[in-house]
Formats: structure tokens, sequence, C-alpha cells
């Protein structure tokens, strides 16, 4: 195959799409965590949604006439979702490791697996990547119980993110959906930063961070997701998330320094091949 085919080729699968929504989200919540030195998981909350919210009004600027009841309900529906989303799990990483907040987290897409399933061999996959989520989940020590129940809460709002986005993505062109989406969760966050006068610091540097943060968690990610969303089942691209608790831990790890053990990495393998195992079975 030709270089020039084969890179049309990568750059038109949502498979390849979503690995790299995985990767970008997963930086940019090391990086969010690193802002905690300096500013509160909600304020970086806000920098995240405002930032995607700008840099997508310019490249991805949506028509916002013409458009009927059920559009409005759907994106307003999908922009609470992701704001929620991302404030919990914000919240969430404040109190636990990133990589044990992701894999409680996974609840929430593994559950829309499994609602989706019409095939035996699914189970497999889905069993695999639970047993994967199951053993990253060892972990020596008690766990913050607000911080898993925050946690927790992420996964369920996440597994909203998925139903919502594909009907999101129907009604809107590219990924002009995101766009207003973020904007929607970006004034539904606005409230409480007023409210607690939660503010970003005046320095330039923490608006500079959540800029990057936007970028590798928001506007990369959700554009991505949303483009592949429009050719892959909610089912399979569930599956294809149990990749996103070895890839925060490896994040973590490398930018944070929060260590892995023997348990996580055999964790992590069990992820990947139920991964790739889904794929293998929805081409087939």
């Amino acid at each position: 195959m030709e270089p020039s085919a084969l890179r049309t080729r990568l750059a038109a699968s949502p498979v390849v799409l979503v690995l790299i929504a995985i990767v970008t989200v997963q930086l940019g919540s090391s990086f969010a965590k690193d802002l905690y030195t300096e500013t509160t998981p909600l304020t970086v909350t806000w920098l995240r949604l405002l930032a995607g919210a700008v840099i997508l009004a310019v490249v991805a600027r949506p028509r916002l006439t013409g458009r009927a009841a059920s559009d409005w309900g759907w994106v307003l529906g999908y922009g609470l979702a992701m704001a929620a989303m991302n404030l919990s799990f914000y919240l969430a990483i404040a109190r636990i490791p990133i990589g044990m907040a992701v894999t409680l987290e996974f609840l929430g897409p593994l559950g829309v697996s499994v609602a989706g399933s019409r095939r035996a061999r699914d189970f497999v996959w889905v069993g695999l990547a639970a047993l994967g989520v199951a053993l990253l989940g060892v972990t020596p020590g008690d766990l913050d119980a607000v911080g898993v129940g925050l946690a927790l809460l992420a996964g369920a709002l996440w597994g909203a993110y998925i139903l919502l986005a594909r009907p999101v993505g129907k009604r809107f062109d590219g990924v002009t959906g995101v766009t207003i989406a973020l904007w929607a969760g970006l004034a539904a966050v606005t409230v409480p930063v007023v409210v607690l006068g939660a503010w970003p610091p005046a320095a330039p540097m923490p608006w500079l961070q959540g800029l990057f943060v936007g970028l590798l968690s928001s506007v990369i990610p959700y554009g991505l997701e949303m483009v592949a969303l429009r050719r892959i089942e909610p089912r399979v691209f569930s599956i294809l998330m149990s990749l996103e608790p070895a890839m925060a831990a490896l994040a973590a790890l490398v930018l944070l320094g929060e260590g892995l053990r023997a348990v996580e990495i055999v964790a992590m393998a069990c992820v990947v091949v139920a991964s790739i195992g889904v794929v293998v079975s929805s081409r087939r």
C-alpha cells in the first residue's frame, strides 16, 4: 500500500481517531492535576471548558438558525453531561490516583457495552475488560470514599456522554455540535465559579496551562470522538475506552510520578487485549 493511501486509510478509521483521543485526554488529565497546586479542580474544569469553547468557536463555528427544538435538546443535554463528567472527574482525582479514578469511571462505558451487546462472544471481551478494571482496583490501603463516589458519578455521566454524542453528531455538521455543547457546559460551570469566587489566579501561567489542558482534553478528543461515533457503534466505542485506565496510569507515571505495580501491568494487558478483540470482532 502506498504511504499516502495508508495515511488516508488511517485518518478515516474511527478506531484510530478514538485511540488518539484516549492519549490526548489522559495527558490532559495529568496536566490538569498538576495545576491543583495553583488553583482548584472547579477552576481547572472552568479553564478547560473555556479553552475548548473558544478554540472550537473559531475553527468550527456552528449554524444556529433553522434548528429544530429537538436539536437543541440533544446538544444541551450532551453539553451538560460533558461538563458534569469533567467536574466530577477532576474532583475525584484530587482525592484518589488518576489511574484508579479512570478505572472506576470506566464502569459507565462498560455498562453501555453490556446493555448494547447482541452476540455471545462480545461478552468475552467485556468480561476481560471488566477483569482488567477489577485488577486495577486492587490497591493497598483505604480509598477515599468521596473520591470513589465522584469517580463512579463521572462514569455514569460518561455513559450518558457516549449515548448522547451519536445523535448530536447526526444533527450537527463536523464537530460543530461539540462547540455548542462546550459553551453550554461552560455556562453551567460558570455559575458555581461565580458563586464561590473560584476564578483563576491573575498570573498568566495558570491561564496558559488551562488553555493547554483544554486543547488536550476537550478540543482534540471530543472532536475526534464526535467524528468516530458517526461510524462506530456505541458498544464498540465503549470497549475501546477500556484503554483509558492503562493510558491514564501511564501518563500519571510519566508526568506525576504515580507509580505502577505488577498487578496494574497485568490489568493493562487485559484491557488492551479486550480492545483488540472487540475491534477484530466488529470488523468480522
